[in-house]
């Protein structure tokens, strides 16, 4: 079976840095520049939770060539574009940019991996940032705040216990000691991916890579791996977490295998089923039938250790969370009956193949999804990916959710407002 993936070719320096190139006759002139870092939140220890993502930010200061906030002027001055992220897995810097600015790109990523300064009254300020950051999405956000406490309550001893923002103790009290330990131990070349992808020749690719970067040393042994594994969990959790909110919210999880299992397709199925579109099976039950949430999402949390797979919504006025709970068991009890059509089946095929063809249009999504496998060690689920779904039955959806969406294998959370306070519902 043919895969609709274009070809990738890839070598790796002295110093240990890989280079992926993805070239895409598109004729767009549009190349996407990125790099990868084998860390993230998974690679942080408690009491110094979120420092892959602060990092993130301290990355586009100044280095012993560029001043802060010069790295985004030239980027812009030569009409390219670029962000970063920094998930539980791994950190993600790229540029987009035409073709015949992959060389300067890759120049400045150059810089900052060799030359960033890390200087205390840069790291201050940003610090704030952060903090804020934390503020905005997960302690001022009932929804944030519920999805940061569910992974808070799903793990207990593996780091994906806290999501890449961190705790706010934390991002109080780094120091900037902290930082650059966890920057010269993980920003090295032998940690580090380069995929480019787009309007490209892959030897000029390669040509550039390593003009750029063969020369930057590697300073230190980096940790073998992350030793933490879950201990399984032995019987049902539920917790009730008390915030202002004008509605209630439910979040359940259940532990699922890494990304690299065969029964992440059928999961992911199983999550396009419930969740994805307007005739999806919550959608459809719970928003238009009983209208009883506004908002409503099953996700399938793919990690490079065991994931979840997680539902996550916000009730409508009035309505009690235990209500969605009991409709959102039942579901899950219709599907493990093995009620699915197979009309059902079809439609996740053609929308999930549909979707995939669509997302290697862009360079840019063709770089971030050769480097989200490449960086956690093993392409080989994306290039088996088509055929697997193609050969999806419906007895593997109903199989997984047997298998995972079992209660002793489930964490609740719930969460309302305090209303012990005499405070009355309206």
């Amino acid at each position: 079976m043919s895969n609709s993936l274009p070809k990738y070719f890839t070598k790796t320096l002295d110093n240990g840095l890989q280079i992926v190139a993805i070239p895409m006759d598109n004729g767009t002139n549009v190349v996407s520049t990125d790099i990868f870092y084998k860390v993230g939140s998974r690679n942080e220890v408690m009491g110094k939770s979120g420092i892959a993502h602060m990092l993130e930010h301290l990355n586009f200061k100044s280095t012993k060539n560029l001043k802060a906030g010069e790295f985004d002027e030239i980027v812009k001055g030569f009409g390219g574009v670029n962000n970063a992220s920094t998930s539980f897995d791994y950190t993600h810097y790229y540029i987009t940019s035409s073709s015949k600015n992959m060389d300067k790109s890759l120049k400045l990523f150059a810089d900052l991996m060799e030359n960033l300064t890390l200087k205390d009254k840069e790291f201050q300020p940003e610090r704030d940032v952060v903090a804020e950051e934390r503020r905005w999405r997960t302690d001022n956000n009932p929804m944030g705040y519920l999805q940061f406490r569910l992974f808070n309550n799903s793990y207990i001893y593996h780091p994906y216990h806290w999501t890449p923002i961190g705790f706010m103790s934390d991002i109080k009290t780094w120091t900037i000691k902290d930082i650059k330990d966890f920057h010269s131990t993980y920003y090295q070349p032998k940690n580090a991916i380069v995929v480019i992808a787009g309007d490209i020749n892959k030897d000029d690719v390669f040509e550039s890579v390593k003009k750029h970067f063969e020369n930057i040393k590697n300073k230190k042994d980096i940790p073998a791996s992350v030793h933490m594994v879950e201990p399984k969990l032995d019987g049902a959790k539920r917790a009730i977490i008390k915030k202002d909110s004008q509605v209630q919210m439910l979040a359940i999880s259940y532990h699922i295998p890494n990304f690299e299992h065969e029964d992440q397709i059928a999961l992911s199925a199983l999550s396009e089923l419930l969740s994805s579109g307007k005739s999806s099976l919550l959608q459809k039950k719970l928003v238009d039938e009983k209208r009883l949430v506004n908002s409503i999402y099953a996700y399938n949390v793919e990690l490079k250790d065991p994931g979840l797979f997680m539902f996550v919504s916000s009730c409508n006025e009035g309505v009690k969370a235990e209500d969605v709970e009991k409709e959102i068991l039942n579901i899950i009890e219709e599907i493990k009956e093995g009620k699915i059509s197979q009309e059902d089946l079809e439609k996740i095929k053609i929308n999930t193949k549909a979707d995939f063809i669509f997302s290697l249009e862009s360079s840019s999504s063709v770089a971030s999804l050769y480097g989200s496998y490449f960086v956690r060690d093993n392409i080989k689920p994306l290039f088996s990916y088509e055929e697997n779904i193609q050969n999806l039955k419906v007895k593997d959806i109903v199989t997984v959710a047997k298998k995972y969406l079992q209660e002793d294998n489930s964490t609740t959370l719930i969460l309302r407002k305090d209303d012990k306070n005499g405070l009355q519902d309206n």
